[in-house]
């Protein structure tokens, strides 16, 4: 089985696959600072309560935007999988044309992204991420990846609002009653909530003016859902982009992988 490893600025998520059927899928808060025993030992005893044993697994796919968890990851990898982890970007060309001046300026995620919406939607494309930053990712109808943008993520501009302000609460994303607010939380819901579908909403209609066509929108991300309900420009929601994009690479490269799992046994 394929285990897909997607390492965030927040949270990183393993996913096992048999062939294209997903076994489990379990969630960690990243921690630059954790050890490939510490993440084995979580891992598989989260495997375990799943009735997988490390045994099942035979190839590893990453991809991080984290650094510092790439090397933990890949010593995990041989000690407890017996098998060479395999990082995107790093190990394995991205599978589909980057035009940009630095392509490797561009974050694993973004691109991953742009793989697994490839496989699902025709483009043009503009793939939005609700993440530690809310990005918008462009894809021509070449199926060439062509930049995007990246705002603050919701949370963290919630977050910044708390500290900065000592009277401002923390509160909870969601549509408020009314876009004016009669109080400090519906207010400050309203201003989050609202400015970033004002957000969404204009920077999709500036990129479509930019790139002269009609473009399917596709979310993902934890606040897909929640902002997909009242912003009409999202088409798609798609909570497992990531996921099936790393499932593309692995099938691209899956001669190469399983090759060097033979060799090292």
């Amino acid at each position: 089985m394929l285990l897909a490893v997607d390492v965030g600025n927040t949270n990183t998520v393993f996913a096992l696959y048999r062939e294209r059927e997903q076994v489990g899928q379990w969630r960690l808060s990243t921690n630059r600072e954790r050890t490939a025993e510490e993440y084995a030992a979580l891992l598989l005893q989260l495997m375990g309560l799943a009735g997988v044993g490390r045994e099942d697994v035979n190839a590893v796919i990453i991809a991080s935007v984290v650094p510092q968890a790439v090397v933990p990851l890949r010593w995990m990898s041989r000690d407890y999988f017996r098998c060479r982890a395999f990082v995107v970007g790093e190990d394995l060309e991205y599978p589909l044309e980057i035009r940009l001046p630095n392509p490797r300026e561009v974050g694993a995620d973004r691109i991953v992204n742009a793989v697994g919406a490839l496989a699902r939607y025709e483009p043009p494309l503009v793939i939005l991420d609700f993440g530690t930053a809310t990005t918008f990712d462009v894809v021509d109808a070449g199926r060439a990846y062509c930049g995007g943008v990246i705002a603050p993520g919701i949370n963290l501009s919630l977050e910044a609002l708390h500290r900065a302000a000592a009277q401002l609460p923390r509160v909870a994303v969601q549509p408020p009653p009314a876009v004016v607010g009669t109080g400090t939380v519906t207010a400050m819901q309203s201003g989050i909530y609202w400015g970033y579908v004002g957000l969404i909403e204009g920077l999709v209609r500036r990129i479509r003016e930019e790139c002269g066509s009609p473009m399917t929108v596709v979310a993902t991300g934890g606040l897909a859902p929640l902002f997909a309900e009242r912003c009409e420009v999202i088409e798609h929601v798609d909570q497992d982009l990531t996921m099936a994009g790393l499932l593309e690479i692995y099938t691209r490269y899956r001669t190469l992988i399983r090759a060097a799992k033979e060799s090292s046994e």
